[in-house]
């Protein structure tokens, strides 16, 4: 059986470590795959950034809708209004707690008031019944890949509904590609697949990829997928064994690209000049 709902967030589950190799986590894949430096500048010179608006909202979603599913498995009142006293509570405090500044009252609210105008519409549009009990909430998983030569395996699984459906909460300015989820999303599922099977013994029965959509009219669009097949299992041990040569080698160099537009450390890739880090 998986482990009980627990109500910590992956950041302090998964804790902080000097050591980029002491564990691999979906997370720091799907970086050093977007771009070596930015994953130097992320988990090796640990470089401070700042939280976007569009973080904060992506956060506070993601702790609202945290709340909802322990709120259902627990039994406790789970509705539309206990999670709009949640919202403004978790709002407020990670606000403060990434210390946001933001330019104007005004665009604060606007924020503020998106993120709880996507909340509400999926939970008055949500797939799952608000009677349905989660089989697990934010449950911590870890699998030895000692076997391969591999780091040990860490992450946080958001929902894993009864019979071992996985969900994973996304929110996105555009429409996502239904046709393209398997593909962008591989890497984390895939991991999702062996913490899940590491956890009970037993294959996933699939995935379901839940986007909030923050267009001006809010959307939910769910794409479900069936389980990893062995192949993509393969697949993916072999991006993990790239993925700790290439650390272990300090092959950090930049891969410039449309991603660049939104990088935290543009400025920092800027002053790079072949060194590790940039002087």
């Amino acid at each position: 059986m998986i482990s009980p709902p627990v109500s910590k967030t992956s950041s302090n589950v998964l804790g902080r470590t000097n050591d980029p190799l002491e564990y691999i986590s979906a997370s720091r894949l799907k970086c050093f795959q977007t771009c070596r430096l930015q994953y130097f500048f992320r988990y090796v010179a640990r470089i401070p950034t700042k939280t976007s608006p569009a973080l904060l909202v992506g956060q506070v979603v993601h702790a609202v809708l945290q709340a909802w599913n322990l709120a259902r498995w627990r039994g406790e009142d789970a509705s539309v209004e206990a999670m709009a006293n949640a919202f403004a509570f978790l709002w407020e405090s990670k606000a403060e707690e990434q210390k946001m500044q933001w330019k104007t009252p005004e665009e604060e609210a606007t924020e503020k008031a998106k993120a709880w105008r996507i909340l509400e519409h999926y939970l008055q549009n949500s797939p799952i019944p608000l009677e349905e009990k989660p089989e697990a909430v934010e449950v911590v998983v870890e699998r030895d890949l000692l076997a391969h030569g591999l780091p040990p395996l860490k992450g946080v699984i958001d929902l894993v509904r009864g019979g071992g459906r996985i969900v994973d909460f996304k929110t996105t300015a555009r429409t996502p590609d239904e046709s393209q989820a398997r593909h962008l999303n591989g890497v984390q599922l895939g991991c999702y697949a062996l913490l899940y099977r590491e956890a009970t013994g037993q294959p996933e029965l699939g995935f379901e990829l839940h986007h909030l959509v923050k267009t001006k009219m809010p959307k939910v669009v769910v794409t479900t997928l069936a389980p990893m097949k062995l192949q993509q299992i393969q697949q993916l041990l072999r991006v993990m064994e790239s993925y700790v040569a290439g650390v272990e080698a300090e092959d950090f160099v930049p891969s410039p690209g449309m991603q660049c537009s939104f990088c935290d450390y543009f400025t920092d890739c800027q002053r790079w000049q072949g060194s590790p880090l940039p002087r």
